[in-house]
This record gives structure tokens, sequence and C-alpha cells, in this order.
């Protein structure tokens, strides 16, 4: 978990088609997303915090004890990038709760970006671009 601040970034299963979302779709779906993000959030700090202990104990009890911790943690933030998953959208940070939903622009597939704490999808970036190369959604030419 230390050094690697986010969730796998495979977007679908074997077999699943990816859903695209036009923007006012994406944003329908945030009251759900939103509070699946923020238990991302929680279950991340969890394990931060479990995974920090656990390399500082120094007592076998202790140790056996916070890797339990750490492995229940961990399941809890699986479960809810599944349920990320089964909305259609991808985690890509779980310490600050982004979320990319796939859209289009001018024909090709891109990431409509959205994070914890954010009223609605305000931002696009291209598929390789990542947050660093989010532009404003008015930019975005849907379709």
């Amino acid at each position: 978990m230390r050094g690697s601040q986010s969730a796998p970034s495979e977007p679908t299963t074997p077999g699943r088609t990816r859903r695209r979302f036009t923007v006012a779709e994406a944003n329908r779906a945030l009251p759900l997303v939103g509070r699946i993000a923020a238990d991302v959030v929680r279950a991340h700090a969890d394990a931060v915090a479990a995974q920090d202990r656990l390399a500082a104990a120094a007592a076998a009890a202790d140790k056996a004890a916070l890797q339990d911790r750490l492995r229940a943690a961990l399941e809890r933030l699986e479960d809810f990038v599944d349920e990320l998953t089964e909305v259609g959208c991808d985690l890509k940070d779980g310490a600050r709760g982004l979320v990319d939903f796939t859209g289009r622009h001018d024909g090709r597939d891109v990431c409509l970006c959205w994070q914890l704490g954010e009223d609605r999808v305000d931002h696009w970036h291209e598929t390789d671009a990542g947050f660093a190369g989010r532009q404003p959604i008015e930019s975005l030419r849907e379709g």
C-alpha cells in the first residue's frame, strides 16, 4: 500500500464491456459514487495506518492482530473498488477518492474525471494523461 496510493487501474473484468457515460449520466451516478468513494478513502486510510503500525510493532501478538486489521481493511477496500466497477467507473486514487468514468470526445474514449468533494464532473482528460492532464468539461465535445 505504501508507495502506491491508488488501487489497481484495471477498469473492467474479463468479458465485461466497458460502460460509457455522458457527463449527465456520470453526474447522476455521483450520489452513489460519492458514498462509495468516501468509504474507499476511509478503508485506504485504515489500511495505511494498519500497515504503519505493523511495521513499527515489536511483539508477535501485536503483529498478528495488526495483520488481521490490515487484511480486513484491504478486503473492505477491494469490496468498494468492486462496487465502483459495478457502477461502471474506475478508482484512480484511493487516498483522494479520485474516480474516472469513461466518456467520449470527438469519437474516442476519454476519462470524465471526478474526485471526492467535487459537486459534479467538471473535468476530463485523455486516457493516457491522468489527473495532471485534466481539462475543463466545457471543452469536451461528447460523441
